[in-house]
């Protein structure tokens, strides 16, 4: 009961901390205290962050490695553009358009995290992070060929060069390697704020379900897990779902923050950065992918004065995050500080 209580104080924490923030950086904007680079910046540091924390469902949560996360995103951004796009006119709400999108590009995420779940899962360790990794890259590889248009006939879909024959007044839509261009820039970091509440949401309820547990079991002992009838199979694709489909409604969100987007934008650099987020905020700990999302998000941008030697610094950075937070006598030392702290809330209760 007392494990339950802390947990839930924890996730109120960060729901609140997510709100505190967001209603802190909305304050400044409107006082014009936020520089136009680090506005143009909210929605991404929000799709990162959905991305970090859903990644961590797969990697801290599920303790399996997935170098292909990137891949979903790109499914989410491309079909929830794609739906925007066609609804452009027949729903001229530009918030209704996002969710409209947003919901396209989970299922759809959902649907692909499904369909490769059902061979990775059954690897394990290096295996499934080769195999995922390879994914990633399939999918970018299908977008870079793929067109897709759509006229009074609906949609044309065509690979390798621009076969879909629109009527007149047609549109295309995906133009293979030139991407999505002239796309109506309708994210917002409301929009983006409100998608990393549900993310949590949906990721805290999960974890602290029956469902959550089993998933955690699986985790830390597989073969124990099945003999008391966990159904690995079952429990791991939940988690790679959930995770693949959270990942596709980031995707949209950060694809509609932009004019124009390519699929070379999802490849494997940017599943290692999501994956440096959730290894630096600690596995299994969607707080810290929150701060480390939205900080190594920022930090390149804001050494961007010191020119070539900016990516150096920021490797020094990272380097000496992961040497901090992996002292034990800095570990051992926190935990004495929040156990006292812990120790006179309780005497104040008591009292």
């Amino acid at each position: 009961m007392k494990k339950r209580t802390k947990t839930s104080r924890r996730n109120a924490f960060t729901y609140a901390l997510v709100i505190l923030a967001f209603a802190i950086l909305q304050a400044m904007t409107a006082a014009g205290a936020i520089s136009s680079s680090l506005k143009g910046m909210l929605v991404p540091i929000c799709a990162y962050v959905v991305m970090a924390v859903s990644l961590n469902l797969t990697v801290g949560i599920l303790g399996e490695l997935s170098l292909g996360h990137a891949g979903f995103m790109s499914v989410g951004a491309f079909t929830g553009v794609t739906a925007a796009v066609a609804l452009q006119a027949s729903v001229p709400s530009a918030p209704l358009r996002l969710l409209i999108g947003m919901v396209v590009g989970a299922a759809f995420a959902a649907l692909a995290g499904f369909l490769i779940g059902i061979p990775v899962l059954r690897l394990k360790g290096d295996y499934l992070a080769i195999v995922t990794l390879a994914f990633g890259e399939i999918i970018k590889s299908i977008f870079n060929n793929l067109y897709v248009g759509v006229d009074s006939h609906g949609f044309h879909f065509s690979l390798l060069s621009d076969k879909t024959n629109l009527a007149e007044g047609g549109k295309l839509i995906i133009a293979g390697p030139m991407g999505i261009g002239g796309i109506q820039k309708i994210a917002t970091f409301t929009a983006g704020v409100l998608l990393v509440l549900v993310t949590l949401f949906v990721v805290f309820n999960l974890v602290n379900s029956r469902a959550g547990r089993a998933i955690m079991a699986i985790r830390d002992n597989r073969i124990a897990a099945e003999s008391v009838g966990i159904n690995v199979t079952k429990y791991k694709m939940m988690a790679f779902v959930v995770s693949a489909a959270l990942a596709g409604a980031a995707g949209t969100l950060f694809a509609m923050n932009y004019s124009t987007i390519v699929a070379n934008k999802f490849d494997f650099n940017t599943s290692i950065l999501v994956l440096v987020f959730v290894v630096l905020g600690g596995l299994g700990n969607m707080l810290g992918s929150i701060v480390a999302a939205a900080a190594l998000t920022i930090l390149p941008e804001a050494l961007r004065q010191f020119s070539d030697y900016r990516m150096l610094v920021y490797a020094i950075v990272l380097i000496l995050v992961m040497l901090t937070t992996n002292n034990p006598t800095l570990r051992s030392y926190l935990d004495r500080a929040k156990a006292a702290v812990t120790g006179k809330r309780h005497e104040k209760e008591a009292a």
